[in-house]
């Protein structure tokens, strides 16, 4: 495993994987099979797929102590920025064919719905992250700040899962909710178990990589 996550062709690999989702979907827009409503099924997936993003991104440094295999930390930025562009897309989708680029009307309606807002806050918080992902970003801010300032990754999952609930609560369909509730509250768990009790859990997730 080590060896293949440290491949040459491992990221170009995972760059090309992560575009798949889009691929598929703008195959579904040209072949017409996205429904009977077909921005709404675009909207939404690309939502979706932000959201999933956003989980493998944040359960990159827990698998990572939890394995040993440090090869893993050579993905997260690159899934980092696929969970801001997916985010992005989701966002000029509903802007687009929801509210017809109208900025007036999308401000007012961004005001007056709860899940509107805190997906837009959630994308609104995301956008200096991903801008700032960049060696020269980190050099700039110095390490301390910006690790400061990408902790506020923490606040867009949390945004980000409530944006979803929020949406399929008018459905009553709670099964996926729960599922990336239960993935976000194991990766941010340990993050701040990990904070609380550290050397403990190195310890642990030492003897976990050497079992």
């Amino acid at each position: 495993m080590r060896r293949l996550l440290q491949h040459p062709l491992a990221k170009p690999a995972l760059f090309a994987l992560a575009l798949l989702p889009l691929a598929l979907l703008v195959a579904g827009v040209l072949q017409r099979t996205l429904g009977a409503n077909p921005a709404e099924a675009l909207i939404r997936s690309l939502g979706d797929w932000t959201l999933r993003f956003l989980c493998l991104t944040l359960a990159v440094t827990p698998l990572r102590q939890w394995t040993g295999l440090t090869a893993l930390a050579r993905f997260r930025r690159m899934l980092g920025l696929y969970t801001a562009f997916y985010a992005a897309l989701h966002f000029t989708a509903y802007a687009l064919f929801d509210m017809g680029l109208d900025w007036g009307d999308i401000v007012r309606d961004v005001a007056k719905r709860p899940f509107i807002l805190v997906g837009t806050a959630a994308f609104g918080l995301l956008l200096p992250l991903a801008a700032t992902s960049f060696n020269r970003a980190i050099r700039a801010l110095g390490a301390q700040r910006w690790q400061q300032l990408h902790r506020v990754v923490y606040a867009v999952a949390g945004l980000a899962l409530l944006h979803f609930f929020w949406m399929r609560a008018g459905k009553n369909d709670f099964a996926e909710v729960a599922v990336y509730g239960v993935i976000l509250g194991v990766v941010l768990g340990w993050r701040l178990l990990r904070a609380i009790w550290p050397r403990h859990l190195m310890k642990l997730g030492s003897q976990s990589a050497k079992g």
